[in-house]
């Protein structure tokens, strides 16, 4: 079950500093983002971002259509630039690391599922241990058993032998998510892990990442939908314009004030009467809300 009925939890606030980044423990959080600054094209995409991620926590990053999450993430795996601030993972500034270290870190759910190469399933999840292969592209028993287990944790051991392409969306994520689990890291990223996909899939999707989560992993997840991410996310970041607009638990992040400066349109926050978590409904102009305004 994904359900958190009380809106996410999070460690108390005298235990993080500025940043969000937690020193309860004395250990830095497992991903940390300060200041970030990243263009593309000539133009500013994300402008002094800060936000951190401990272990056994599922941060969201939500927000509108070309708010920066899909650019954060490149910028947190190391398959984009930036052009100040920093990214830290594990406490090792991103840049000091080769991508080989850097994938020992984290590893990536990208939102993309076609894949153009007829590859069996098994092969595809086999790709999440590369950081770990010899140059010669030598296997270990210890890798084999990675992927089994990776495999049977994401459900899709019966599709082994499948090419990938046959495969439907939900099914297809699935094996890339074993792919990530394969490489054993301590973080994930996700890119709107459930874009496209059925309510049955965008569920099992979302379990998976909670379980892999309260197994100990740290999980930054760029989610589209609100009300999913305040159903499954210890805190959320949200993000416009390419600047967080407001951080913390989904009770506090999803107001209405915070949802308006974000996207731009009118909100009623209610709780969802089966779960409890916060449930966001956009309002038309001739709506109204609970006070009747």
């Amino acid at each position: 079950m994904i359900d958190r009925s009380d809106g996410g939890s999070a460690p108390d606030d005298g235990d993080r500093g500025r940043d969000g980044a937690s020193d309860r423990d004395g250990d830095p959080p497992m991903i940390a983002v300060r200041d970030l600054v990243v263009s593309r094209g000539g133009e500013r995409v994300l402008d002094g971002v800060s936000l951190s991620v401990d272990r056994g926590e599922l941060v969201g990053l939500v927000g509108p259509n070309g708010a920066g999450k899909t650019t954060l993430i490149a910028a947190v795996n190391g398959t984009l630039g930036i052009d100040g601030g920093t990214v830290e993972l594990d406490g090792r500034d991103r840049r000091e690391l080769s991508q080989r270290e850097v994938a020992r870190r984290v590893a990536t759910v990208p939102q993309e599922t076609n894949t153009a190469f007829e590859f069996p399933v098994e092969s595809v999840v086999e790709m999440g241990r590369t950081a770990y292969v010899s140059r010669f592209g030598t296997t270990t028993e210890a890798d084999r058993e990675a992927v089994e287990r990776a495999m049977e944790r994401a459900e899709v051991t019966e599709f082994a032998d499948r090419s990938v392409t046959t495969l439907s969306g939900g099914e297809r994520q699935r094996v890339l998510f074993a792919r990530a689990l394969a490489a054993e890291t301590p973080g994930l990223l996700l890119d709107e892990p459930t874009a496209s996909l059925d309510i049955n899939h965008q569920i099992r999707t979302l379990e998976l990442v909670r379980e892999s989560v309260d197994d100990g992993k740290a999980a930054l997840a760029a989610i589209h939908d609100l009300n999913l991410a305040a159903r499954v996310c210890d805190r959320l970041v949200l993000l416009a314009g390419g600047r967080v607009r407001a951080t913390g638990t989904p009770r506090e992040v999803l107001s209405d004030d915070a949802l308006a400066d974000a996207f731009g349109v009118r909100t009623a926050v209610n709780d969802d009467p089966a779960v409890g978590s916060p449930m966001v409904t956009a309002l038309r102009d001739g709506d109204r809300g609970e006070d009747g305004s």
